[in-house]
């Protein structure tokens, strides 16, 4: 990516988050964070203007956009990609989807080992992904996977590495399957944020606002439901 002044959205998860980010002299000009149980909708658009107006910028300095386009929250997926849609059209501007548990891993970063993130999907079942830091990249190890937190229990002592957990996930992980092996990752970047987003997004490929989609590691419920009235029909 160019030099530029990137825009980072977050609202994979109860946080939303907005964050402003000069990729020329890598510096965050600005950053807000709100853990709340209002829909996304309502804050992050008012997100977006204050970083602005904070860090004395216009809309039109914006040279890009990076949002968390899943895993994560259903809702707050959509709500947070057709918001950088709609910027990025009526800008004129390119942007990217980054994984969301690649975030978490960027927001870590100055860890050097291995990063394990972990969002909650519903009942035993995790969102995951582990990347090897070195503290300057991060590059996933496995693919991501939709699996029971037993299984990853499994994965993660096979691999006998020291190993940060971060997501939304990793504190009950890290409470239930103790290991000396294990770090949680600090309040701070432990949850999802644009920050994550912002650093993932500065390597990515920027694409036309026409082609960002959200991306989902399991079938969403209106899929499911088609798909059984086509076998029961």
């Amino acid at each position: 990516m160019e030099d530029l002044l990137l825009l980072g959205i977050d609202t994979s998860g109860k946080v939303a988050s907005a964050d402003l980010f000069d990729t020329e002299n890598e510096i965050f000009l600005a950053q807000s964070s709100l853990y709340t149980q209002k829909t996304h909708s309502q804050v992050i658009m008012p997100m977006v203007k204050d970083i602005l107006a904070k860090s004395d910028k216009q809309m039109s300095d914006i040279g890009a956009i990076a949002v968390a386009n899943g895993p994560g929250s259903y809702t707050g997926l959509r709500i947070g990609v057709a918001a950088v849609k709609a910027m990025c059209f009526g800008l004129g501007i390119k942007c990217c989807g980054v994984s969301t548990l690649s975030a978490l891993a960027f927001s870590n970063m100055a860890f050097v080992g291995n990063i394990c993130s972990i969002m909650k999907a519903r009942g035993e079942l995790v969102y995951t992904c582990s990347y090897k830091s070195d503290s300057f990249t991060v590059k996933p190890i496995c693919e991501e996977k939709l699996i029971s937190r037993d299984e990853l229990s499994k994965f993660l002592a096979l691999d006998q590495e020291d190993t940060l957990l971060c997501g939304d996930g990793a504190t009950d992980f890290f409470n239930n399957y103790r290991s000396p092996l294990f770090t949680l990752a600090p309040p701070q970047s432990r949850l999802q944020n644009a920050t994550g987003v912002c650093l993932a997004g500065a390597s990515a490929s920027l694409i036309d606002p026409e082609l960002l989609e959200v991306s989902y590691l399991q079938k969403v419920k209106a899929e499911k439901d088609l798909e059984y009235r086509s076998k029961t029909n």
